[in-house]
């Protein structure tokens, strides 16, 4: 197996010295050899001096960068601070404080915080339903109700009270899916199981009654009663995903709001399905998931 190439800060700006070489590359990964105006998908496209959209469109005749139709659009933050914030997104696997964004890509917090949540967006994927053995388990996020403050406090009892839940599906050495969900019932669980994986699949599971009757061949570990590892079964995969999550919950970001860490958990699924590869082929998976979506600031503040 050849060794993963990872790109060090030095190396970067080596790579990147320029908004105009970031442009290129932006350009490259979303058009290669064959410019196409995102306005009309026309292909009859040729350069301006227009300081801002320097291509113009022969048929629809609008001006357009390749920023246009993307994450980017309507952004006053440069190419170069674009393509590192790509970069830290890839290397940072248990995640990037906006506080920390901010002072690497010299920008406000509040710019920084805007960013990192559109590359976020940028992450955003449908997944290929998973195959062979898949390892699912449910986890949850938010702070204890014993240390909020009084004017925090739900009063409405103890253990999952007031925490997000969050269910994961992994591949055996493969792809991760996780997604928020309102409640871990059996309609949830198993819809999430049937929704990601294939009917062949052999699904693992802890002893949770709401896998109970899965339409999958399925095998569990009796957590319950302290055992952990059944031949083949486990969900070993999909816990070092959670211990990673949580180190990103507690450690860098120190809290995710139930109003975003779909965001959040997104993005940790995503990063940690394509962990093998190149930093460079990383950062091109996040650059080519920026095309076709948009995050404004009202919509994420709304």
């Amino acid at each position: 197996m050849n060794k993963k190439q990872k790109i060090s800060t030095k190396q970067f700006f080596r790579m990147f010295p320029s908004d105009e070489v970031a442009m290129k590359q932006f350009e490259e990964w979303r058009w290669g050899e064959n410019r196409q105006c995102p306005h009309c998908d026309s292909f009859r496209t040729v350069e301006c001096s227009h300081k801002t959209m320097p291509y113009r469109c022969k048929d629809c005749r609008k001006r357009f960068s390749v920023r246009i139709g993307t994450v980017m659009q309507a952004s006053n933050l440069g190419y170069q601070t674009w393509m590192q914030a790509c970069y830290i997104a890839t290397v940072g696997i248990k995640g990037t404080a906006s506080t920390k964004v901010s002072g690497d890509v010299d920008a406000t917090q509040k710019s920084a915080w805007f960013l990192g949540h559109r590359l976020r967006k940028a992450w955003e994927r449908d997944g290929n339903l998973m195959e062979g053995v898949v390892e699912v388990d449910e986890a949850y996020f938010g702070g204890k109700e014993a240390n909020k403050h009084k004017s925090k406090k739900l009063n409405a009892g103890r253990g999952t009270v007031g925490k997000t839940a969050v269910v994961a599906a992994k591949e055996r050495d493969g792809d991760i899916q996780a997604k928020v969900v309102a409640e871990t019932t059996k309609r949830e669980l198993q819809g999430f199981i049937e929704e990601n994986t294939d009917i062949g699949a052999t699904v693992y599971t802890d002893d949770h009654k709401a896998y109970t009757g899965l339409a999958r061949k399925h095998g569990t570990v009796k957590h319950s009663v302290g055992e952990y590892v059944k031949g083949q079964a486990h969900i070993n995969g999909v816990e070092s995903f959670w211990a990673l999550l949580k180190r990103g919950y507690h450690g860098t970001h120190h809290h995710m709001s139930p109003k975003h860490i779909h965001r959040y958990v997104n993005e940790f699924a995503s990063r940690h399905s394509i962990r093998k590869l190149d930093t460079i082929d990383a950062m091109q998976i996040i650059a080519k998931g920026m095309v076709g979506k948009r995050l404004t600031y009202k919509e994420l503040i709304a």
